[in-house]
């Protein structure tokens, strides 16, 4: 699987690519990310990317021109099964989303700046928009990383065990039980017996009752779903 991701700040995301099991999958070659700078398409002596809104207003929108010659120049070397914006006004990302684009080849990620981009990128080239939650940051790198994260984790061989994926909070559409593990006890607080028991119905159950319990009290609304 492949990420090609369009940005005005590439170092901002040499981080989060580079450790932990986003690092381990590009070197098992299970995925491949490409970070993109949108600045070398700009056609202008300035590499600028960015112009006023026509009909005025504040800030700045990022021009169609950059994002097009990138799109079409990275389009000529693959096909690409998703071309994604992240915007605020996007749908909101989901386990269901991820699991979804999990299974999907290669995608393209769009980092918006400043106010915005033009529309006509979005309504040209965009098959799919995306938000993480309703508040505004300052561009779509790190919620690009984000879901690029959420998607990488879930291809089989990426995680040391695969059931891992499997158990998160939102597969099952509830949240996850509490977990615990070494000592089975720390300043008088303990480890719930059941887990000490070895009796693996009985933990399933309460693994279960804890999970519906949780998320009754957390997050009624996936229950309503």
């Amino acid at each position: 699987m492949r990420f090609d991701i369009i940005t005005v700040l590439p170092d901002l995301l040499t981080s989060p690519f580079a450790h932990s099991i986003l690092q381990r999958a590009q070197k098992k070659g299970l995925a491949e990310i490409v970070v993109h700078n949108l600045r070398d398409y700009a056609s202008n002596k300035q590499k600028s990317v960015d112009d006023y809104p026509y009909g005025g207003g504040s800030g700045m929108v990022m021009q169609i021109e950059p994002f097009a010659k990138c799109i079409e120049h990275l389009q000529t070397e693959r096909k690409y099964d998703e071309i994604i914006f992240m915007t605020p006004d996007g749908e909101t990302l989901n386990q269901e989303i991820a699991n979804t684009l999990s299974t999907r080849g290669n995608m393209m990620i769009l980092c918006g700046h400043y106010k915005g981009i033009d529309q006509r990128i979005r309504d040209i080239f965009v098959t799919r928009e995306i938000s993480i939650g309703d508040y505004v940051l300052s561009g779509g790198e790190l919620p690009a990383a984000i879901l690029t994260d959420a998607i990488i984790r879930l291809i089989p061989g990426v995680l040391s065990d695969e059931t891992s994926a499997l158990s998160d909070s939102f597969q099952d559409g509830l949240l996850d039980a509490p977990i615990y593990t070494r000592p089975a006890e720390w300043n008088g607080h303990k480890v719930p017996e059941i887990l000490l028991s070895g009796n693996e119905a009985k933990i399933s159950a309460w693994r279960d009752e804890q999970q519906l319990q949780r998320t009754k009290e957390r997050r009624p609304d996936l229950l309503n779903e």
